[in-house]
Formats: C-alpha cells, sequence, structure tokens
C-alpha cells in the first residue's frame, strides 16, 4: 500500500495465515495496532478489497500500525472456508501475534465486520480495545455478537443507506436493542463506490484521540 508495507506470515489453527502490515510514517508515535477483517472469502473477499485499505489507509494516518490479513483459503492462507468458526480463531491467531500487547483496535467490513463482533465481544474481558469500526456489518446473513456496553463508545458502526448487499434495517434491528448507534452514509452503497474518502474521513473522526471515558449514567 505504500513504502511502509510489510509481508509477514502468521500462524493459525490452519496453518500459515497470510498478513500485511502498514506503519505510520518513520519516526512519527505510533498509537497501537489495528487489526482489520475482510469481507466473504466465497465472494471474492481479500485483504487488497477497497474498503479494507481505506479503513487501514485512516488508521495508519491517525498513527495505527494497520494490519490486515486473509482469512484461511484466500491468497496464501492455508485452509478452507468455515463459515465463521475457523475464521474468527484466525483473526484471534493474528492478535496474539501481530498485536500480543499494548493499545489494540480490531475492524472489520461485512462478513469481517460480524467475525470483528465477535473477536471484539471475546476479547473485551481479557484486554482494552481503544476502538472498533465496523462497516457494512452483515447482520442479515449471520448472527453478529452484541458489542459489550462498555465498549459502545469505542465502537464505529457505518452503514450506507442503500446497501442492497446487507439491508440497513436489518443492522437496525441488531443495533436497536443494544441501542447502539449506526452512522448512515446518505446514498452510500455496500461497497461505498465513490465515497471512499468520505468513508475514510468518517472513520478518522472516530480514530482521533479523546475522551475515552465511561459515559455517566442518567440521573434519576
Amino acid at each position: 500500500m505504500n513504502a511502509q508495507t510489510e509481508r509477514l506470515s502468521c500462524t493459525g489453527p490452519a496453518g500459515a495465515i497470510e498478513v500485511l502490515r502498514d506503519r505510520p510514517a518513520p519516526g512519527a508515535a505510533v498509537r497501537g495496532v489495528a487489526v482489520i477483517a475482510h469481507p466473504h472469502p466465497l465472494y471474492q473477499g481479500t485483504m487488497d478489497n477497497k474498503v479494507v485499505q481505506t479503513l487501514a489507509r485512516a488508521f495508519v494516518a491517525c498513527g495505527f500500525e494497520a494490519v490486515r490479513f486473509n482469512f484461511r483459503g484466500v491468497g496464501a492462507s492455508a485452509g478452507a472456508y468455515d463459515e465463521g468458526r475457523g475464521e474468527l480463531e484466525d483473526m484471534l491467531a493474528v492478535v496474539r501475534q501481530a498485536a500480543p500487547t499494548g493499545p489494540l483496535a480490531l475492524a472489520g467490513f461485512s462478513f469481517g465486520a460480524f467475525v470483528a463482533s465477535h473477536a471484539l465481544a471475546r476479547l473485551w474481558s481479557e484486554r482494552r480495545v481503544e476502538r472498533a469500526i465496523l462497516v457494512g456489518t452483515a447482520a442479515s446473513r449471520f448472527v453478529v455478537a452484541e458489542v459489550p456496553p462498555e465498549a459502545h463508545q469505542a465502537t464505529l458502526v457505518l452503514h450506507g443507506e442503500h446497501d442492497d448487499t446487507v439491508p440497513l434495517e436489518s443492522v437496525m434491528d441488531w443495533a436497536r436493542p443494544q441501542q447502539l448507534p449506526v452512522t448512515v452514509v446518505p446514498g452510500g452503497s455496500h461497497f461505498f463506490h465513490g465515497q471512499l474518502p468520505l468513508l475514510k474521513s468518517i472513520a478518522m473522526r472516530h480514530l482521533r484521540p479523546g475522551d475515552d471515558a465511561v459515559p455517566e449514567q442518567d440521573a434519576p
């Protein structure tokens, strides 16, 4: 993606996992590591997807190392599609090896957002997740994990108004019981055609350092 891109290999439950890591410019302070999951492996989803690359650019611009990886059976990653179960273990393996300690962020697009939601739910009790971004969350196709209440302020859920792959209504039905805000991009499609700069801008707004304190409860 840029001169700071590094090709890596992690070890997952199904074998080798192909990984790309993008770093901030030399000399820049590093805030943490972001691990980003790609769309559905059976529908040409890879770590080179344009939305995934846009998220990586947003993280790097905000001081994170951005780690993209191919799920099992994609590119040079070993194994075969496992309906999200094995893919979650792939993502957790990448987190353990690429970001074993320190500040962590999680992100995903479409199927990757579904997997990232479960990674967030699994990891939240173990370590602090500084930021999470779920884009085009595939709530109409998979059982997306609930976002831990304490993680709501750190989580951006972003969806296109006219997404014809994952209807906005399905994401609202998932988010509503949690009272989890959803940011809607007017006129946006599933792949945000023509709106990737806007997607990056919204993600960067969420990633900028700010007050991460848990909001006070409403007065009785």
